[in-house]
């Protein structure tokens, strides 16, 4: 047999497989289970939403969280030392995989949330992202204590804090690092989102800084000639904006936040612009980094130039800069025959569905940097305006990402029949 034909035979061999574990009765059960919960399943994504979640500010989530594990059958729920709520659904071997979703948002505190619903349609900041991630959690855990699904592997169910922004997936990093699942979990399963086109299987990396300029400030007038801040910063982002980008791998920088300065007759004693670079190459996330430390170093030389040719009398003191790293993922990427990605290849094939292996930056980062297998899936039905006030879900097909997510997790955890003569 050639290594083409041998390569299509187990591919088929494992859809029969997954077919075979689908058509279980109590697997039916659960899958119907999905359709005539959507009521529940909406109540929990709504009222996880209507709880503010800022960046660093998650313990209401997670206590609520909490709760709701308790309420499906979890056990042994806890919230760990970084904030993570963590529940277990043992099994009979060592085996344990971890199925996951980010329960803050990017909203600082004090936003407006907003959270209603209309028909089948679901609105309010972070509604989508990732409300309907935590809400396909609670279903999964819930469906298999509900209907006693089979797993030898634990399922170690996970609402993690710090996946967007500044958070810098510190919760997700402290599940790889410091807790007692660290060394035994042997896949993961990320929910994130909604849809159910793509598996996010490769991790896009990302380095952010906050470039900072100080001074001794000012009066506009009497203090004309000091060295300006905000001017140096501004031509720092001018130099930096020049920099040649990779276009394959993929290479992106983006200048997101910029802040400083009191009024407008006052030279500011300081400013700062908060800066993201990405790629899938770890060499040009290193060369831009050089590059925005360069620009930054001749912006300050130039301007501190140029306030000591405007000065009259005494020399101005002159402009400092400090580039501080404020997030880094590591980017990774699973092989092409991974397990994982077989089994989700061969789930979406018997359900009939078409997804597209993508690139994100998700948790999935950490395991995949570690060697380790892990994708993201979303959480089916449809979501828009993600990160926006107008952010909205619409659970129709909810239940056809639902059945997704189960059969990859029960595949994982050793509930596929063994092979079919």
């Amino acid at each position: 047999m050639s290594p083409v034909s041998r390569a299509s035979s187990d591919v088929s061999a494992l859809q029969q497989r997954i077919a075979a574990l689908a058509a279980r009765s109590e697997i039916v059960s659960a899958a119907e289970w999905f359709r005539a919960a959507e009521e529940q399943i909406a109540h929990w994504q709504l009222g996880l939403a209507a709880i503010p979640a800022p960046p660093f500010g998650e313990t209401d989530r997670a206590q609520w969280l909490a709760s709701r594990f308790v309420d499906v059958g979890v056990s042994n729920v806890a919230l760990d030392a970084i904030g993570n709520v963590v529940g277990l659904v043992p099994g009979t071997s060592r085996e344990v995989i971890s199925v996951s979703a980010h329960i803050d948002t990017v909203f600082p505190a004090g936003t407006p949330l907003n959270v209603s619903q209309e028909g089948r349609k679901l609105y309010g900041a972070g509604i989508s992202d990732n409300a309907a991630g935590v809400a396909a959690l609670l279903a999964i855990a819930s469906a298999i204590q509900q209907f006693k699904l089979p797993h030898s592997a634990s399922l170690l169910f996970i609402g993690n804090v710090g996946e967007e922004g500044e958070g810098d997936l510190r919760g997700i990093r402290h599940v790889f690092s410091e807790s007692e699942w660290k060394d035994s979990i042997s896949a993961s399963v990320i929910i994130d989102g909604a849809g159910t086109d793509t598996i996010i299987a490769e991790g896009l990396g990302s380095r952010r800084f906050e470039v900072t300029v100080r001074g001794p400030g000012g009066h506009s007038w009497s203090d004309f000639g000091t060295p300006n801040p905000i001017v140096a910063l501004g031509h720092a982002l001018h130099l930096f904006s020049q920099t040649r980008v990779s276009a394959s791998p993929k290479t992106t920088f983006n200048v997101g936040v910029i802040s400083g300065g009191t009024s407008v007759n006052s030279i500011p004693e300081a400013a700062s612009m908060r800066v993201d670079i990405r790629s899938a190459s770890p060499f040009e996330i290193e060369r831009l980094e050089i590059e925005l430390r360069r620009a930054v170093e001749q912006a300050i030389v130039e301007e501190n130039h140029a306030a000591a040719s405007r000065s009259t009398g005494r020399r101005a003191s002159e402009l400092v800069a400090e580039a501080r790293v404020i997030g880094n993922r590591p980017a990774g990427e699973l092989g092409p025959d991974s397990n994982i990605l077989r089994l989700a290849r061969a789930v979406d094939a018997h359900i009939g569905n078409t997804a597209q292996v993508q690139r994100a930056s998700t948790d999935a980062n950490i395991p995949l940097s570690l060697g380790r297998e892990a994708v993201a899936l979303g959480a089916g039905g449809r979501g828009g305006g993600a990160h926006t006030l107008q952010e909205w879900f619409d659970s129709t097909g909810r239940e056809f990402g639902l059945q997704r997510l189960l059969l990859l997790v029960l595949a994982l955890a050793g509930a596929l029949p063994e092979a079919i003569e």
